[in-house]
């Protein structure tokens, strides 16, 4: 297991996104949102999730514009929801969410869900996007290999990066495998089981071991299975906790006892029977 760990990972496009970012989903509208990324960004995060449907798409921009932090050295992902799929529709999405953030450019566009029959033309769509440069890389979230395999099928261009729920309790090994092969970059959200499992004795005897939370034993792990990860949190304590994972490693039997915590457990939908 290679264990040093790059800050940021290289998309199949040649686009650098930083391994390590805040995600903002559940994150409420207004202030919160808006102290949660500039303080994020101040702590030294260079990589900001939001979605249309998580409605603080402007509280990143008005954020990231407050920050001080110039709009280039920030990766700013958000997503198309379920009800803007289709090919006029996907162009018109983006460009209120490029409002909204109070930006001319997205680093990463996502489809967020994989909305049955339609779902190619959004993606043809987003092909677009990434051709007019209103997204500098494009990307799918919540896809299984049986989706990604459909897509390699209908489109020349591939996504440069699939989101998906991954933690130990959840660990999609054969997911990773696909995407490796195929020059997918895998991006993990609720990496830490939204708190769920953190109690979990294993996870507390690595923590206990390395001198670290068992949050950032959390993090680490994905980040050494080569992922990029978006831990969620709007306490500044818990922000700048998350970002203190890049001065350790876990050993491989660390890595071997967390890999054999998989339950299948998931905090979100699952996708896997999406037609």
């Amino acid at each position: 297991m290679q264990a040093t760990v790059e800050p940021v990972a290289r998309l199949n496009n040649g686009v650098m996104i930083p391994r390590l970012g805040l995600g903002v989903y559940q994150s409420p509208p207004g202030q919160t949102t808006q102290r949660a990324v500039e303080y994020a960004l101040k702590t030294g995060y260079r990589h900001i999730d939001t979605a249309r449907i998580y409605n603080n798409e402007s509280d990143v921009g008005t954020a990231l514009h407050k920050s001080g932090v110039k709009r280039e050295d920030v990766f700013i992902t958000t997503k198309l929801w379920n009800s803007d799929h289709g090919y006029e529709s996907a162009l018109r999405a983006c460009d209120q969410s490029l409002k909204r953030l109070g930006l001319k450019y997205l680093d990463l566009y996502l489809i967020h869900w994989p909305v049955p029959e339609i779902r190619n033309e959004s993606w043809q769509a987003l092909v677009q996007l990434l051709k007019d440069g209103k997204c500098r890389s494009i990307g799918v979230s919540n896809y299984t290999i049986q989706h990604l395999t459909e897509l390699f099928d209908k489109s020349e261009i591939g996504p440069m990066v699939n989101q998906v729920e991954f933690s130990p309790f959840l660990y999609q090994k054969q997911l990773l495998e696909y995407c490796e092969q195929n020059k997918i970059q895998l991006e993990a959200y609720s990496p830490l089981t939204q708190g769920q499992r953190l109690n979990h004795p294993k996870i507390q005897q690595i923590a206990k071991k390395h001198n670290k939370t068992p949050a950032q034993v959390l993090i680490r792990w994905s980040l050494q299975h080569n992922l990029v990860t978006i831990p969620k949190s709007v306490r500044e304590e818990r922000i700048k906790e998350n970002s203190q994972v890049f001065d350790y490693n876990l050993t491989n039997e660390d890595m071997r006892i967390l890999d054999s915590l998989n339950e299948n457990f998931r905090n979100s939908w699952d996708p896997t029977n999406a037609p």
